[in-house]
């Protein structure tokens, strides 16, 4: 969730790290904004059963009809053959998976006239010996999940219960155009994609191959999800909350069913807690692993563990406890089942790591400033495919093969050889009450020595995030217009440990603002940071984190609050975190909560002591952090009328904006902002 702070100032340790710089012949241009129609997101490696191709996923930007694509390739696994395999610019592919004998690849896609694409997602399969795409399903509400059953005989299929409210033509006593009311009675009832959240569930259904018949198996007021086959094909593990009320708590377990219609299913982990993860069966089928988090109390500060349960029930055992990372992915078990590999979240990074099912200790696969994640088995040999990115090149896909990583897809490799980007460098510096905060540092191309830089802080969300050593495009934006750019992962930050990520529990908008200066205060006595010429903003939780620096501190000359709130008890019930607020702070109305609230509504009800000039930012459709947030702040310094204060509005978008205009605009304009009261 977004959040809130107070504020201090620090003193900071030099500690400068080299992690990536630009690589290959000097290219021959700065980043611009056409850059971002020009740049392929690539994603979801999947290995095929015999381990020749890897099929993954291509994102790309439609410029001139202002929208975004995915279609999927393969990659042969020595890296000579790059094919495409579908071009459907009216219609996203994703969610690739081969059938059991490598001669499909199944994938979820939206196509077909209206009245299809009503329907939602549903499963298509494309014959490896080619041809056209065929659909498989045809399933009201849609498919948002699929497993192949171990033979290939069968899915199962995670569908979402059908609306008729979204389509007028069988709702009684409504005219065609005119949508019927909106009824509910969930504690839960929002959320930012999902919009009103009335009773409609996921739930999981097999799917017949070759009679195409669907039969339920599952139902119920709850959401099942991430299905996963026993090796026998007899059982099916799935995640669930099933207790008395679900919308009030937190409390997923992993539950297996006999894959058959009117089967019960059961419970085999028994944590109050949360259970989650995509369940991964053990080899010889006697074990289950999954990720367990936390309880619902730190619903917002979870820090995924590695635990494995016997798959009959029992007792189950957390793996990773000594390990104090978050563990994250796919898990997948070593052939001899003495093993298991997962992503591993660690302080800027994430690396592969083994993990030894009998001692949890782990073992790093991959090191290095980078992130590495994504992971997908090459059969029983050890082998990985898996996406990895560094400061100086998006994610591609890598084959990890006899501990050494060999780059398997090409997607930006033209446009990395033409374009000049940003130097990266770690650093860590110490905040005012000795805590040791990190972050990552760009310097402009051609950075000069003994030169003072207009500088940016600009904050990641969440908290429960990192910024990491990857490639980022928003920041390589700033660099690229003559801005230094400080990424701090303060205290709520992820990476760091389970301690450093609920530091700020029930106490927002300090620690957090304390670590930023810190932060601010390293650059400029690092002597390359014009403490004179400096700027802030951020997205969600960072332009929270925007609001309560500039209510706390006036040496910033411009801010850019996205998506943000200052008053955070105007959005009790307004926004998609009622779990968070009853659990974590109480409700409003008692009065023993009441003095939290006014403590953390601090950059609202102190707006006059804001002296810097703040562009303000939101999608009109945001649930997550609703638009008033940000318009309470700006009326506030309208009114007071001491700065200059911008509100956009971003018609029909949610938290995260989608339409590659608006995202291009919300750029050129946060630059503009800048420029016009740092570089002035």
């Amino acid at each position: 969730m977004p959040r809130v702070l107070t504020s201090v100032v620090a003193a900071c340790l030099l500690a400068l790290s080299p992690v990536a710089s630009s690589a290959g012949s000097a290219p021959s241009r700065q980043l611009s904004l056409d850059d971002l129609a020009r740049l392929r997101t690539v994603s979801d490696p999947q290995v095929a059963p015999d381990g020749k191709w890897v099929a993954y996923v291509v994102g790309t930007v439609n410029a001139v009809k202002d929208t975004h694509d995915t279609d999927l390739w393969m990659a042969s696994w020595d890296g000579k053959q790059q094919i495409r395999l579908t071009s459907t610019p009216d219609s996203s592919e994703r969610a690739p998976k081969w059938s059991p004998d490598g001669r499909y690849l199944a994938f979820l896609a939206t196509r077909g006239d209206e009245a299809e694409k009503k329907k939602g997602p549903q499963v298509w399969l494309l014959d490896r010996n080619g041809g056209e795409a065929q659909r498989l399903t045809d399933v009201k509400g849609g498919v948002s999940d699929y497993a192949w059953s171990p033979d290939g005989s069968r899915l199962c299929l995670v569908v979402n219960d059908f609306d008729p409210s979204s389509d007028p033509e069988t709702m009684e006593g409504w005219k065609r155009k005119t949508p019927p009311p909106i009824v509910i009675d969930r504690y839960y009832f929002k959320s930012d994609q999902g919009g009103y959240l009335t009773r409609l569930y996921s739930h999981l259904a097999l799917f017949d191959m070759a009679t195409k018949k669907v039969e339920a198996l599952t139902t119920g007021s709850t959401d099942d999800q991430s299905p996963a086959w026993s090796p026998d094909g007899k059982q099916i593990a799935f995640v669930s909350n099933r207790t008395p009320h679900p919308d009030r708590n937190d409390n997923t377990d992993i539950f297996v069913v006999e894959a058959r219609p009117g089967a019960e299913a059961r419970p085999v982990t028994t944590y109050p807690g949360r259970d989650e993860g995509q369940p991964s069966w053990s080899p010889d089928g006697k074990w289950i692993a999954y990720f367990q988090a936390d309880l619902t109390k730190y619903v917002e500060y979870y820090q995924d563990k590695l635990a494995i349960v016997p798959a009959a029930g029992g007792t189950a055992r957390v793996l990773t406890t000594a390990l104090d990372r978050a563990v994250m992915g796919d898990i997948l078990w070593a052939p001899d089942g003495r093993s298991l590999r997962v992503a591993v979240e660690d302080d800027r990074t994430i690396y592969v790591g083994q993990v030894s099912a009998a001692t949890g200790a782990v073992e790093k696969l991959t090191t290095g400033e980078r992130t590495a994640y994504a992971i997908s088995p090459r059969g029983g040999e050890g082998s990985l495919a898996l996406l990895e990115s560094s400061p100086a090149a998006p994610p591609e896909v890598y084959v990890l093969e006899g501990g050494k990583l060999r780059q398997l897809s090409h997607q930006n490799d033209a446009w990395l050889a033409d374009v000049r980007l940003a130097t990266t460098e770690n650093f860590s510096c110490k905040a005012k009450d000795g805590t040791v905060v990190n972050g990552i540092v760009r310097k402009p191309a051609g950075f000069l020595a003994g030169k003072k830089y207009p500088t940016l802080l600009i904050i990641h969300g969440g908290p429960n995030g990192q910024d990491e050593d990857a490639f980022d495009f928003l920041r390589e934006w700033f660099a690229a217009n003559g801005y230094v750019v400080l990424a701090v992962n303060y205290r709520g930050s992820s990476g760091r440990g389970s301690a450093y990520q609920k530091a700020i529990f029930a106490d927002w908008g300090d620690k957090e603002v304390m670590d930023l200066l810190a932060a601010v205060d390293w650059a400029v006595a690092g002597g390359f940071a014009d403490p004179d010429r400096l700027g802030i903003g951020g997205w969600s939780y960072g332009g929270i984190l925007t609001d309560y620096t500039i209510a706390s501190d006036t040496r910033f000359k411009a801010a850019m609050s996205g998506a943000s709130t200052g008053f955070t008890v105007a959005l009790y019930g307004v926004d998609q975190y009622i779990l968070q607020y009853d659990n974590e702070i109480g409700p409003p109305y008692d009065p023993k909560s009441w003095e939290t609230y006014q403590r953390i509504a601090y950059p609202f009800l102190h707006a006059d002591r804001i002296k810097t000039p703040t562009l303000f930012m939101s999608g009109d459709k945001d649930f997550n952090v609703p638009t008033v947030g940000v318009e309470e702040m700006y009326q506030a310094l309208k009114s007071l009328d001491n700065v200059p204060a911008e509100l956009v509005i971003y018609p029909g978008q949610h938290h995260g904006l989608t339409v590659p205009s608006y995202i291009r605009y919300r750029l050129e304009k946060w630059v503009g902002w800048y420029d016009r009261f740092i570089k002035k």
